[in-house]
């Protein structure tokens, strides 16, 4: 009897192709950044010296190079996480796949929960497309029902729990409903596994 292979357009087919872009990007984010590192440099180093001169140290045009496509593919990793988060989404909540009325009524019964308050620039958080102001409705499998009283203990234990696992976010931005894809892990040169600052908040 012969084994029968999802379709190409199946959640879980897009998901691991939207992955593997999601690893091309960053493969070539880290090749860009290496030309960088081998001029020690950073996005932000002066490209001229203290008076005004282009620095003789440095390959400007390889710099000024790197640091454009570096903007470009940050951009596109963000547009494909969001993809991601949203193909995850349909793969683990089948109901909320589509905009449908049942989707549409189904984003009616969650409310916000927490707010974002502060993200840091690198961390896993910025990378995952989180901005101040963010109202979280759902964090992977927690809603509001999951918490009781003013504490966010059941988000700091999930987050603990899924270090180097992706965890998807639904908030409310402008009233847009938005989808992250966060990865909670060390070494990303801050505190904490996220980089940002998770309030308890409340829709009025």
């Amino acid at each position: 009897m012969g084994m029968t292979l999802p379709s190409p357009d199946s959640p879980m087919e897009q998901a691991r192709a939207l992955m593997a872009r999601k690893d091309a990007i960053e493969a070539e984010i880290s090749t860009q950044a290496s030309v960088l590192k081998a001029n020690d440099c950073n996005m932000q180093t002066p490209l001229v010296d203290a008076e005004g001169f282009p620095r003789a140290d440095v390959d400007i045009y390889a710099v000024r190079g790197a640091r454009v496509r570096i903007i470009q593919l940050r951009n596109d990793l963000k547009s494909v996480m969001d993809d991601i988060a949203k193909a995850l989404e349909q793969i683990h909540a089948p109901s909320l796949a589509t905009q449908t009325q049942a989707s549409s009524e189904a984003e009616v019964t969650l409310k916000v929960f927490a707010k974002v308050n502060d993200v840091s620039p690198g961390s896993p958080a910025s990378e995952a497309g989180l901005q101040r102001g963010d109202l979280i409705v759902k964090f992977g499998s927690l809603v509001q029902e999951s918490f009781s009283g003013s504490t966010l203990q059941p988000l700091a234990e999930l987050v603990a729990e899924n270090e180097n696992k992706h965890i998807i976010i639904r908030a409310l931005r402008d009233d847009q409903t938005v989808y992250h894809t966060l990865t909670p892990r060390k070494g990303w040169g801050g505190r904490g596994l996220l980089g940002c600052h998770i309030i308890r908040h409340s829709s009025p």
